[in-house]
Formats: C-alpha cells, structure tokens, sequence
C-alpha cells in the first residue's frame, strides 16, 4: 500500500492572478486554466468513487486499504479547495466555466452503477493526470517564472497526483473489475477528457481575444507537438493503459518525489 501524506500548500489563492499568468503565454495560461476549471467537479467525482469503491470491500481489503484511502481523500479534497479559489479568480476575470457544469450533469447518469465502473472512470482519469504531471515536473518551465505561487501549485498538484496514482486502480482490481471495462471505460473517458479539454481551452481564448492571433498557434504546436511537447512525450506512457498486464506502479514517480523532497518549504504535512 503507498504512503499518502495530505499536505496543506503555502500559497496564497486569494490574491488576484495576471491574465497571462503563464509566461505570458495566452496559449498555455489558457490550457491550465481549462484543467483548473474541471478539477473541483472531476476530484469530487473520484473522492466518492474511492469511498463508494472501499465500502463495497470485505473487511479483511478495507484494513488493508484504509490508510491509502484516507491519504487519498485528503490530498484530493486539498485540491478541490484551492482549485475552487483558482477559478474564482479566473471568474473574476470574465472566464466562463463550462466544463464543470457539463462534467457534473454528465456524471450524474453514473450514480446507480455497480462501483467498480465509477472506479475504473477515477482510474482512467488518474492515468491522465498522473502521466500530464510527470510530464510537467520534467518540464517545469513551461509553467514560466512570472508566477511562482502558480508555478508551485502547479507543481505540488503534479506531484501528488502521480504519487496517488495507483489508488483508484488498485480498488478496482480488488473488487474483481475485469481489463474489458478497465479498457472500455479508459477509451471513453479519452474521449469525453480531451474533447471538454480543447473546448473549455478554446472558449478561453475566445474570451480573452486571442484565439486568433499567429502566436496562439506557433505556441500551440510546440507546447503539443515540439520535441519535448505534451503530445508527444505522453503517447506512449497513454497507451501503456490499453495493455492487458499494466498497472500504474510500472511507471515511475521519481520527479514527484524529487519535487516534494526538494520543496518541502511549500507544505507543511497535516497533522504533521
């Protein structure tokens, strides 16, 4: 079982952010941003996914998997919170969330299904986030140096999120979820995922007035496909899920633990 440690962050989210906080880069700002603005609806989803996943456990796995569990929750409700203050400032600045809302309403068809499928959706989207976050520890500077409370969020998300990544999956695999859905749910939720991804990213850049501008596109391509671009850095480590043998845990989280031992004066550990 992995050792989760909740960690309160040292920033502070109530002080107003830069339009283009990110490098000054419209393009990437606004990609962060759509992330943030689906976070406090997705992290919600997958905090009751565990716990509904857990309870359904016979005693002996719940013992087994309650410290892991707990650890989980709280580093996931920690980010549903300062995520919520992240997109009260984007509201302030005129940025229209339709992701969450959408995600919420979709979600809610889930609610009467067997566990394990609300299990293998959280798994799925772990996937996504935990390899997303490697990536961005590898590459930290594509977060720019113009904000470092920002930079540091970003970080520590990451950071987290690959460490919790087996969480979900191991839940699954211990309610007897079968590779057929595991699969089945992961193509679908690519699907849903990177299309609400591009819409919300679009929208924000409508709004703020600079989706049409050449720089938006150059900065587009390489931020996605450059050498070390999103897209092409993580094809691999993404299609690494359709395999019938994989698990999380065959990917590395050594920048994530590079990162927390290297910032431990961002956080302070709770109740530590």
């Amino acid at each position: 079982m992995t050792d989760l440690v909740v960690r309160r962050l040292l920033v502070d989210m109530d002080a107003p952010m830069a339009r283009h906080w990110c490098a000054g880069d419209p393009l990437r700002t606004a990609f962060f941003n759509a992330l943030s603005m689906s976070f406090p609806v997705g992290e919600q989803f997958f905090i009751d996914a565990v716990r509904q996943g857990y309870q359904a456990l016979p005693g002996d796995l719940q013992a087994k998997f309650k410290a892991e569990v707990q650890g989980f929750v709280g580093q996931e409700a920690t980010h549903r919170r300062l995520h919520e203050l992240y997109n009260q400032q984007l509201g302030k600045q005129g940025l229209e969330n339709r992701w969450g809302p959408r995600a919420q309403q979709r979600l809610k068809q889930l609610e009467d299904l067997d566990p394990r499928h609300p299990l293998a959706i959280t798994a799925a989207n772990e996937h996504f986030t935990a390899i997303f976050a490697d990536w961005l520890l590898k590459h930290p500077e594509v977060l720019g140096s113009a904000d470092r409370r920002l930079a540091t969020l970003w970080l520590w998300h990451s950071a987290e999120e690959a460490e919790h990544r087996c969480t979900a999956f191991g839940l699954y695999q211990a309610l007897g979820g079968n590779e057929a859905w595991r699969i089945t749910w992961f193509r679908r939720a690519t699907m849903f995922f990177l299309g609400d991804l591009l819409r919300q990213t679009v929208l924000n850049l409508r709004r703020d007035k600079t989706l049409w501008r050449w720089r938006t596109w150059t900065s587009a391509a390489g931020f996605l496909f450059g050498r070390q671009g999103l897209v092409r850095c993580t094809f691999k480590p993404w299609r690494d899920y359709l395999r019938a043998d994989f698990h999380p845990a065959q990917h590395d989280a050594v920048a994530s633990r590079q990162w927390l031992e290297a910032n431990r004066s961002a956080y302070t550990p709770v109740g530590g």
